[in-house]
């Protein structure tokens, strides 16, 4: 039990989700050593599955929302190592079809009765059980959209592996194949590189 946040409730399965139809393409930061659609059930990204029931893909709306969910998982440290970037790949992320994603950037957070320290707290564990429970609603969502925890200007989504079949990627190169690109995103969020 968390004394900040409440548990999903005992009848979310016989609420209305928030469900979305997104059309959009998404953006991916990977390890260029794996495949963009990687679907991790490790436990240690928030929405992962609370025993690994399910795989998640997670995404951004654009490259500033990739970048700066995967480089900046650490807040407070503004340095990354150069050698680092020859490694990481950019991927666009579409689908053969809308994506239904329990829409958690607005109102929907307080009408299945949680708030933003469901997607941008630090309790986990928490969050894992939310996950399931939304994973298992019976209108059986593709995901989870929500504001990412280090812009929340920008939209983030967590895909559910029961959407693997209709995503698509297109693979973009490096992320640092284009230099002025990176220095953008460098610039936008004021990291150095050591």
């Amino acid at each position: 039990m968390s004394p900040g946040h409440p548990e999903p409730p005992p009848d979310l399965a016989t609420r209305r989700l928030p469900i979305r139809l997104f059309s959009r393409r998404w953006v991916r930061v990977h390890r260029l050593a794996h495949a963009p659609l990687h679907f991790g059930a490790t436990g240690d990204n928030r929405f992962d599955a609370p025993a690994a029931e399910f795989g998640v893909l997670y995404v951004g709306a654009d490259i500033e929302c990739a970048f700066i969910e995967t480089f900046g998982h650490a807040t407070g440290i503004r340095l990354l190592d150069r050698r680092e970037l020859p490694l990481r790949g950019l991927a666009r992320i579409s689908a053969t079809r809308r994506l239904r994603l329990v829409d958690l950037r607005s109102d929907g957070l307080a009408r299945i009765g949680a708030d933003s320290a469901l997607t941008a707290g630090l309790d986990y564990d928490l969050a894992h059980r939310w996950a399931k429970a939304l994973h298992d609603h019976p209108r059986a969502p593709d995901g989870i959209a929500y504001r990412a925890r280090h812009d929340p200007a920008r939209t983030s989504a967590a895909i559910f592996d029961r959407a693997r079949v209709v995503l698509r990627v297109r693979r973009l190169g490096s992320i640092d194949a284009d230099p002025t690109r990176l220095a953008g995103l460098l610039d936008r969020y004021d990291f150095g590189l050591i």
